[in-house]
């Protein structure tokens, strides 16, 4: 029995052995704040500068077609962390206090029994650390952020705030500061693999830049006379010293001669939030690039983002990926093979290992992606999705629950989404409807607003466009 024991002990030993990769990278998953597809100029933009990020781009693979799983940060933040849609944990939208939790029918955090990336690289020997905005669970209860598998967390919109200047002291500074702590992180776990999360504050409202940051943006500013800053200033000085923390953490990896064996990722949470929210009312001007759509909304400038990869001699340098359709709930799933952990096989996952795209890498997906949001959109109605969306290859289709406001799209031949091609093609709309309606009927109940899914507009003279929003007035999803 000793020596069966023994040889299976030998045999179990090599079997995990024989799981992992030749290299298990280090780490590093930056995930900027409202950043949108379009705020970066290796994305296409003509003003702000991001010599860094673009720099990080040419020595990786930039991804055009990155999709977060939530409109906003609360729910893409607990895809990136679980593999999961956020829908199925009651994460509709950000968490906020437990009565306006309650209201909308939400949980009031992550669970952290939930397997998770930190965790899974924790049991694998990993250090793991969180710095940054949390944003997954605060108030009376809520777990610590090292509930989750970190060994380390110096937090924000958490339990136990990390930093105590008034926000907008802090705020303009916050990146270097985070920078700070990772870099101090790293250095200690240098000699052993890491997986670190730097989440950051900017360039989500309110900002505050200070008069250096916005230096190099001054012409954009009104002129003599006028005491307001523009927008256009204010924004992008938040996004250009984002750039240049972001180049400081860079060097460090450099200097500390990690760079070649640490994986860095660079993603947002969700597109740019919208002029007509009152925190961002003097600064809500960050682009979606060519998308319809902004924060809060499924048309694809709420929820296609910046995605960089960089692993230098595994990920391919200088490509741009235009093909294959990766999303936040593939996180987990690929991260984990390219550092050879294995989830637990209870945990069922909405993603897929891309792991072959992301080293070089091109094909469809596997699975459809879907998402819901049963909130208002605020802001012009050209930007309000109906609350339900499912991609599956190229198309993409909006529908409401009663199959009011039904729009699909081929989205590489249309990424503005203007086309309505769903009257046109009505055996894929009943196809992807199908689907996407199952799904919607498989979560958990809640509340619904009443303007969820409409673009209706006070006509002059009209009462109301029932036309343009849902047939139905019922506050609750149809089960």
């Amino acid at each position: 029995m000793r020596t069966l024991l023994s040889l299976l002990l030998v045999f179990g030993s090599e079997l995990a052995w024989a799981r992992q990769p030749v290299e298990r990278p280090n780490v590093l998953f930056i995930l900027a704040d409202d950043l949108g597809w379009g705020d970066l100029s290796c994305y296409g933009h003509r003003q702000v500068k991001t010599p860094w990020l673009d720099r990080l781009a040419a020595q990786g693979t930039l991804f055009t077609q990155f999709y977060v799983n939530g409109s906003v940060c609360s729910p893409s933040r607990c895809a990136f962390m679980t593999g999961q849609y956020p829908a199925r944990h009651r994460i509709h939208g950000h968490f906020a206090s437990h009565e306006l939790n309650a209201r909308r029918g939400m949980s009031n955090w992550l669970d952290p029994e939930i397997p998770n990336v930190a965790a899974l690289f924790k049991t694998a020997g990993y250090a793991t650390a969180h710095f940054g905005k949390w944003h997954l669970g605060a108030g009376p209860g809520a777990p610590n952020p090292t509930a989750y598998g970190f060994d380390q967390a110096r937090t924000m919109v958490s339990v136990n705030p990390g930093w105590s200047e008034p926000p907008d002291q802090f705020w303009p500074k916050s990146t270097s500061q985070l920078v700070d702590e990772t870099l101090r992180f790293i250095r200690a776990n240098k000699d052993r693999p890491f997986y670190v999360n730097l989440w950051t504050l900017l360039p989500h409202a309110t900002l505050n830049p200070t008069e250096e940051q916005m230096r190099p943006y001054n012409h954009l500013n009104p002129g003599s006379g006028i005491r307001h800053k523009g927008a256009e200033a204010i924004y992008y000085a938040s996004v250009g010293d984002l750039d240049e923390q972001i180049g400081r953490l860079l060097e460090g990896l450099e200097e500390l001669g990690l760079a070649d064996e640490t994986l860095v990722i660079f993603a947002s949470d969700n597109g740019p939030e919208d002029i007509h929210i009152v925190n961002a009312g003097h600064s809500g001007v960050g682009s979606a690039g060519p998308f319809r759509g902004r924060k809060r909304s499924l048309y694809e400038g709420g929820i296609r983002v910046p995605f960089i990869v960089r692993w230098p001699s595994h990920v391919p340098a200088g490509r741009v990926e235009d093909r294959s359709v990766v999303a936040g709930v593939d996180f987990l799933p690929t991260m984990c093979s390219l550092a050879g952990v294995q989830p637990p096989a209870r945990h069922a996952l909405d993603g897929e290992d891309m792991s072959d795209v992301l080293l070089g890498s091109a094909r469809p997906r596997r699975t459809a992606l879907m998402w819901e949001w049963r909130f208002n959109i605020p802001g012009e109605p050209f930007h309000r999705s109906p609350m339900l969306a499912i991609r599956e290859s190229d198309w993409k289709l909006l529908t409401n629950p009663d199959r009011s406001r039904t729009e699909l799209y081929d989205i590489p031949s249309d990424p503005t989404q203007l086309n309505n091609l769903a009257e046109r093609r009505q055996d894929l709309v009943e196809r992807l409807a199908t689907k996407v309606l199952a799904w919607h009927r498989s979560l958990p109940e809640g509340p619904i607003e009443a303007s969820a899914g409409r673009d209706n507009y006070p006509w002059p003279g009209r009462k109301d466009s029932p036309a343009l929003g849902p047939r139905s007035g019922t506050t609750r999803q149809p089960r």
